[in-house]
């Protein structure tokens, strides 16, 4: 599902209101399958999609946790990201693309450095705990106690990034040590705004 806006990353949750014929239909096969789509990310440069080149494919597929049908025929829905994927190819294009997907794995292992810069990112979640932005208190809780790192930086940066481009950057990363650094630098930008 290419949209404006939306980048979904593993273990995060996205609402979304499916109201257009073409993802009516997409979620009423997603619902008759495996209960998955992925969400990817139109590219700036592209107001509406017409082609796979139009949109990003590196995307996440999300697993539908709750769905809740309108009489108008449209939904509101919850999807948890599951895993990082690659479109490898596209079967078809419309009238909702489906494509054949790569699994994205993170490459390297971790290391004294990789649970420093965790580290820093929890300080800096700190930082904007203390300016109001703080995930919900059960989150925020178990976010404490979270020795996933990889986890982290999905969760972290898709709450407190705002710009889709530079949560699509950190989605692309292979490197679990180079997307901690690009979150430090983001969460860095975020805070300084907000104190100006």
């Amino acid at each position: 599902m290419p949209l404006p806006g939306a980048v979904l990353f593993p273990h995060a949750l996205l609402p979304l209101y499916i109201f257009e014929p073409r993802y009516r239909e997409m979620l009423e096969h997603a619902l008759h399958h495996h209960r998955m789509f992925c969400v990817t990310l139109i590219k700036p440069s592209c107001p509406d999609w017409q082609t796979p080149e139009d949109f990003f494919h590196l995307a996440t597929v999300g697993l539908i946790r709750a769905c809740v049908g309108r009489g108008d025929g449209t939904s509101n829905l919850i999807l948890q990201g599951l895993q990082r994927v690659r479109f490898a190819s596209f079967e078809r294009e419309t009238p909702f693309p489906v494509a054949k997907i790569d699994v994205v794995e993170s490459r390297g292992t971790t290391t004294v450095e990789t649970e420093a810069l965790g580290e820093k990112v929890l300080e800096l979640y700190t930082k904007l705990k203390r300016e109001g932005r703080q995930l919900p208190a059960k989150v925020d809780r178990y976010l404490s106690q979270l020795n996933d790192l990889e986890m982290l930086a999905n969760l972290v940066a898709s709450t407190f990034v705002n710009d889709p481009l530079r949560r699509q950057r950190v989605l692309e990363e292979f490197s679990l040590n180079q997307r901690l650094r690009l979150l430090i630098q983001y969460l860095r930008d975020e805070i300084g705004s907000a104190a100006t």
